[in-house]
């Protein structure tokens, strides 16, 4: 029986969980009770349609018209979806619309398509380049060149097997010699590491396995989203998480037709947004996942000043080059050329295809002429100058595709002429050289080339090349200016209340580097650079076992902020960060002495006895950790916007990187601690309130006076609820605490909500409000007309 549709609704606050085979649908609806009571209003899950036997995530589906086998099922779904219902818990789902699994074993639609070729009924549904490679689709799966394989490819019936990997046969094949059948077929097995090259299908960033979909054909739109829009229409999922919209053709168009699919449910967009950029207007949904929520709320509790101190500290211990880590935008630059050159090279071919096409067929002799090596430098040099993920059709691509960026890249060319490449590249991306389907293709392919290479080369890249402060190397950030004053958190909190009051919000997720109090940990150290150098000296006098510095500086910090771990889980980090650095090792380029000589300097330094001062550092900052901890996640929780949970952090949640970050959870937590207590009070609260909170609220900056005034951050919301937190404990202290500081209060009686009995009014001494913890949240009791 399908559970009764209930009326569309926005979420209070919503909590996230991983769902994997180790943590299926019936592990989510045991957990229902439990989640329930700490007063979130939906469970938000993971990806739920059929996906790559085993994965640990969803993201590679590949069956858009089932549930998924291993999580339960759709019985399992709805078992969920009604459990939730009896404790008043509606579902959001994450839905991945970009792109598929590229497994064609399981994935009959890519089957098909390698079986039947362009002809295949379901070719459209793929974002494949069928004029380059010969009209074959590449499959970087050898793990050698063709000749060094050819012994382990071995035809079974119908199909052409190579250790795991299965691929259909073209009909009327089967019997030709293996030379002869490979080359009848519609795809190109190759080794692995021509897809850099040579794909010619789009992907999801640089990964392979996952292939590009064209949800923009409406055909390919309704197939694959038929069944969750039958589970939200009947009532067993409420809302939507989108996954990664900058990889569409048409984000625009793919909402606004989303938007109407539903009925206009709540949805929300994983769309990161760069330091000033504005979301677009446009867009018929609730606003973002959050991510921009994640950096203003990190940078209230950065000390500015005491993050330019880190930063020379960091350059005088690991000396690193300007752009490979010594300087922020310096870093990001080079990292973009790389990406271009290397993993982005086969997009940035194509795009250089479809230009040169463009210019050589229009009836415009100014277009004309134009060498495919000058198109080329000009791509490259416009993409590595974008500041955002990319331009839309609903804005304005001129102030994304400056001129200023234009007339920097004209400076690659010695040749004044040929500069002039740049200017046919440019007219191309801001539409003026028409709207015919080359040009057409032209912008898109800029558009989807642009937000992958930001992705790959900020966060996969110079995030972990420029490690001053590792709380700041975060999805969405600003590394090279973290620090966020507290009137700028405010003006945020207050375009958001006012342009998207029902967008995401959030301080932990799934793709989080590192957990919301790891960062916390780490951002003390901005009120402390000397003291943390002073650590470091003493931790890395003798300098042995370093494999480099910069790694060093990152190692210490890391367990600095996660504290005492397994040193597998800090190895494993590690790990990932020297790769996607890629400055000694990379995940393509492996270099195994190095690997090896940081696994050996993790467990016999940070985690070894060396790593006993930094602990004990660590222990004596307990307190400001503990403030920042609290301050962050009472901050995410009564902001404007709808919090987002991330399972496991109602109680303090210390992760790393995923896979590290996506553990499985136990329910309930037996000793949540003060943060547990501050989590279920402001999400009850938001339960019992949510006018205080929702479309109508009102978001009002709160002041204090005296000599700490800049030490506490308070706001109200509504004229009903108070939040006021802890900034920057450590510098307070050492500037004398509190002493007469006072927060004029809204008129009224205002009680604690985790303490009810205390109840201020006035000017209510900050000192005394922070007598029980750091932080204190406290609503209105009384009109004050009897005092």
């Amino acid at each position: 029986m399908t559970p009764e549709r209930p009326d569309p609704m926005v979420p209070t606050a919503t909590y996230r969980l991983q769902l994997q085979p180790a943590f299926p649908f019936g592990a989510a609806a045991a957990a229902v009770p439990y989640l329930a009571s700490l007063g979130v209003s939906h469970l938000h899950l993971s990806p739920v349609l059929e996906a790559v036997p085993g994965s640990g995530h969803g993201y590679d589906v590949v069956d858009h018209a089932r549930v998924r086998e291993e999580l339960g099922g759709e019985e399992g779904l709805r078992a969920l979806a009604r459990t939730a219902r009896e404790h008043g818990l509606g579902l959001v789902v994450d839905l991945v619309p970009n792109h598929m699994a590229m497994s064609p074993r399981h994935n009959h639609a890519l089957w098909e398509v390698l079986r039947e070729g362009p002809k295949s009924p379901y070719a459209r549904w793929f974002d494949i380049d069928w004029e380059a490679q010969g009209g074959r689709v590449l499959l970087p799966v050898l793990g050698h060149p063709l000749g060094e394989e050819l012994d382990r490819l071995e035809v079974d019936g119908e199909v052409l097997r190579y250790y795991d990997h299965v691929l259909p046969l073209r009909e009327g094949t089967a019997e030709l010699p293996l030379p002869e059948l490979l080359d009848a077929q519609f795809y190109r097995p190759v080794w692995w590491r021509l897809a850099r090259t040579e794909l010619n299908y789009r992907r999801f960033f640089s990964i392979s396995e996952l292939i590009g979909v064209r949800v923009e054909d409406p055909e390919v739109f309704d197939a694959t989203h038929a069944k969750i829009l039958q589970l939200l229409h009947e009532g067993v999922i409420d809302g939507l998480r989108i996954d990664h919209p900058d990889g569409l053709a048409d984000p625009d168009g793919y909402l606004r037709q989303l938007h109407e699919a539903t009925g206009g449910r709540w949805t929300v967009v994983e769309k990161i947004l760069s330091d000033g950029e504005q979301l677009p207007a446009s867009w018929p949904v609730a606003g973002t996942t959050g991510y921009d929520a994640l950096r203003h709320i990190d940078g209230l509790f950065t000390d500015p000043a005491g993050f330019g101190e880190l930063l020379g500290l960091y350059r005088r211990f690991a000396a690193p080059q300007t752009d490979r880590g010594g300087d922020w935008e310096a870093t990001v630059r080079r990292a973009a050329y790389k990406v271009l050159t290397h993993e982005l090279a086969a997009e940035v071919d194509r795009l250089t295809r479809v230009a040169s096409r463009v210019c050589t067929t229009s009836p415009e002799p100014a277009l004309r002429d134009r060498a495919p090596w000058a198109l080329r430098t000009a791509l490259q040099e416009l993409l590595v100058r974008l500041e955002v993920y990319r331009p839309y059709s609903s804005g304005d691509a001129s102030r994304v595709v400056t001129e200023e960026a234009a007339a920097e890249a004209r400076l690659a060319f010695v040749v004044p002429e040929e500069a002039g490449a740049v200017d046919v590249v440019r007219d191309l991306v801001l539409g003026r050289a028409g709207d015919g389907p080359d040009e057409l293709e032209f912008r898109t392919r800029f558009a989807q080339t642009a937000s992958a290479l930001r992705a790959k080369s900020v966060e996969d890249t110079a995030f972990y090349r420029y490690v001053p402060l590792l709380s700041a190397t975060e999805v969405g950030g600003n590394p090279g200016s973290p620090a966020v004053p507290p009137e700028e958190f405010h003006a945020y909190c207050a375009r958001v209340q006012r342009d998207w009051p029902a967008t995401g919000t959030v301080v932990s997720t799934h793709d989080t580097k590192r957990s919301a109090d790891v960062r916390a940990a780490l951002a003390v150290l901005t009120e402390c650079p000397q003291r943390w150098a002073d650590v470091l000296a003493e931790v890395t006098r003798d300098g042995e076992g370093v494999p480099d510095a910069q790694l060093a500086w990152a190692a210490w910090q890391t367990v600095f902020g996660l504290g005492e771990a397994a040193v597998e889980r800090v190895q494993g980090a590690l790990l990932k960060h020297v790769r996607e650095a890629g400055l000694f090792t990379s995940w393509t380029e492996q270099e195994p002495p190095y690997e090896e000589a940081v696994a050996a300097f993790v467990a016999a330094g940070p985690c070894g006895a060396p790593g006993e001062p930094v602990a004990a550092f660590r222990s004596r900052l307990e307190p400001h950790i503990r403030a920042n901890l609290l301050g962050m996640a009472l901050v995410h929780l009564t902001m404007p916007g709808v919090p987002d949970v991330y399972q496991g952090t109602e109680g303090e949640y210390r992760a790393l990187v995923d896979p590290d970050n996506r553990r499985a959870v136990h329910f309930p937590h037996e000793d949540p601690g003060d943060k547990g207590a501050v989590t279920a009070a402001a999400l009850r609260l938001r339960s019992r309130r949510p006018e205080v909170f929702g479309d109508s609220a009102s978001y009002t900056p709160l002041t204090a006076q005296g000599p700490a005034s800049g030490h506490c951050v308070a706001f109200v919301r509504s004229g009903a609820v108070l939040t006021a937190v802890t900034r920057l404990s450590l510098r307070l202290t050492r500037s004398g605490g509190w002493r007469e500081t006072l927060l004029p209060l809204p008129p009224g009686r205002w009680a604690d909500v985790l303490a009810p009995e205390r109840e201020f009014s006035g000017h209510a001494r900050v000192e005394e409000l922070f007598e029980r913890l750091p932080v204190v949240l406290l609503e209105r009791v009384g009109d004050g007309s009897s005092e």
